[in-house]
């Protein structure tokens, strides 16, 4: 395998694994990331660190997993977490300047509030906030140059929200032609950054990083007509998950359907939203399509490392809710993530637990940089390579709230996946019998065992990150002897001894 002098970081936001044809959707129209996957790594379990913006985003960064970092909220909704990164805190596009690396980003930033993309070493235009920001200077200049029409829609699909209001916005249909749309916008300056940096490199030799950011598929899904009606409603096989009944589930995951306004809806509503949500992913294919078209026209295809991923999943219906929120479901935590090195097998699929976390060391060893400080980050080369290295049987995910404060952790292995849940009841889901996850099995008696042994290594993991969240359940669960007193109080340490 020959190693990439540069690399293609192109990541969606909110975008659900199974609109891919890659990802085994017959009807998807995704040729373009088919043909990344045909010709490099596809992961079929691929996970996000936690299902919301800004943490995600803060962990690419950085390579820390978010109880490390601490950005653990959205600025939009935060309830006094941090909004930026502290200053000192290692993050990989300084070092790849440092190792003298051009380093772009377009498109969606939201890894912090004050301190933006410039901030961290990146160049491109500034594009804060969490949807596509159609009022931007550097947007409107954009149309105006181009003689294109402003931002226009109609067509709004809202639920109602339980105090009588207007639900939020899910999809509207956009009055611009495909040239004015934020996706094509988006798109042509990574274009320009690309031939800006070939020229760079022709007269100082500067390799080159550069992110290409969608702010779709996200919520609310605004596209022009060939993409709301591209698909028919009624070929759309709705999820299984959507006979949700919340029974023996986390009181939150029910209120947060009632947030979403699911059940003001009918059901042809929530084929019709899948079907503009499907549209909107192709829409952002054939972007990628014109980047793709552009690196080999100007010769980076056989020097350029290519990464596709997404900060997190979507629910578009699924177990009854939109958006993502308080509920470790696959829907929203297992993503897409396919990888191409120059040089390395074409057409693999790899079913090792990784993490977009894991793209931070990678970036840095495709560098010929330390990837130590990356430190809840681990390369994917070995595994893109070909290679059969030791890989952990498991993954950890976690949560800290959205709207409001609410710890989850969250271990997958092979088969099962525990959900703790420290305010309300825990989740244990048996994902070969039950894919959906519509059956919490947690109290089954025959599940004992299961249970007690994800329990044991859940415990194990997060005390040996230094999570916290550990405390908690020394407390509460029976996870063997422990070398300190839980209490604190000083009169029952020979009780907690091993």
């Amino acid at each position: 395998m020959t190693k990439a002098s540069n690399i293609l970081f192109l990541m969606t936001d909110q975008h659900r694994v199974d609109t891919l044809g890659a990802y085994g959707n017959a009807l998807a129209e995704t040729p373009v990331l088919d043909e990344l996957a045909r010709t490099g790594t596809r992961f079929d379990r691929w996970y996000t660190p936690t299902a919301i913006c800004t943490p995600a985003r803060a962990s690419l960064l950085t390579g820390q997993a978010p109880f490390r970092h601490k950005l653990l909220a959205n600025h939009e909704r935060n309830v006094g977490y941090l909004e930026d990164l502290p200053d000192g805190q290692f993050t990989f596009p300084e070092a790849l300047r440092e190792h003298g690396y051009n380093t772009g980003l377009i498109g969606k930033w939201h890894a912090g509030n004050e301190k933006n993309a410039a901030y961290y070493g990146f160049d491109g235009p500034d594009l804060p906030g969490w949807h596509n920001p159609v009022e931007n200077e550097d947007y409107l200049a954009y149309l105006t140059e181009h003689g294109l029409p402003p931002y226009k829609i109609s067509d709004q699909i809202r639920g109602t929200l339980p105090n009588g209001g207007p639900g939020n916005l899910l999809a509207a249909r956009l009055h611009q032609p495909v040239e004015a749309t934020f996706e094509y916008y988006l798109a042509t300056r990574a274009i320009e950054m690309l031939e800006r940096y070939t020229r760079d490199r022709e007269s100082d030799g500067k390799p080159f990083f550069l992110a290409l950011h969608f702010f779709g598929p996200h919520l609310p899904y605004v596209v022009p007509n060939e993409y709301f009606d591209r698909f028919d409603p009624a070929d759309i096989e709705l999820p299984k998950s959507m006979s949700e009944t919340f029974v023996g589930k986390p009181p939150v995951q029910q209120n947060y359907s009632d947030h979403w306004a699911f059940d003001s809806m009918p059901i042809e509503t929530s084929r019709k939203l899948i079907a503009i949500y499907w549209g909107y992913v192709t829409l952002i294919d054939e972007q990628i399509g014109r980047v793709m078209e552009a690196m080999d026209r100007l010769g980076l295809t056989d020097d350029t490392a290519v990464f596709f991923s997404c900060d997190h999943g979507e629910f578009t219906g699924s177990h009854r809710m939109h958006d993502k929120g308080p509920a470790m479901y696959e829907d929203i935590y297992r993503t897409p993530g396919i990888v191409r090195i120059p040089g390395a097998p074409a057409g693999q699929v790899r079913d090792e637990f990784v993490s977009l976390l894991d793209c931070t060391a990678t970036f840095l060893e495709l560098a010929g940089l330390d990837t130590a400080p990356a430190v809840d980050s681990r390369s994917l080369v070995p595994l893109v390579s070909g290679e059969q290295p030791e890989w952990s049987e498991d993954i950890v995910c976690e949560y800290h709230g959205h709207h409001f404060p609410i710890a989850q952790r969250m271990l997958r292995n092979d088969r099962y996946k525990l959900v703790v849940n420290p305010e309300s009841v825990n989740e244990l889901y048996d994902l070969e019998r039950d894919p959906d996850e519509l059956n919490n099995v947690y109290t089954l008696p025959d599940m004992a065992g299961v249970r007690e042994s994800m329990m044991q290594r859940l415990y194990d993991v997060l005390r040996g990150r230094g999570d916290k969240f550990y405390h908690w359940m020394t407390a509460m669960y029976d996870v063997g002897g422990v070398g300190y007193d839980p209490s604190l109080s000083g009169f029952d340490d020979a009780t907690y001894q091993k």
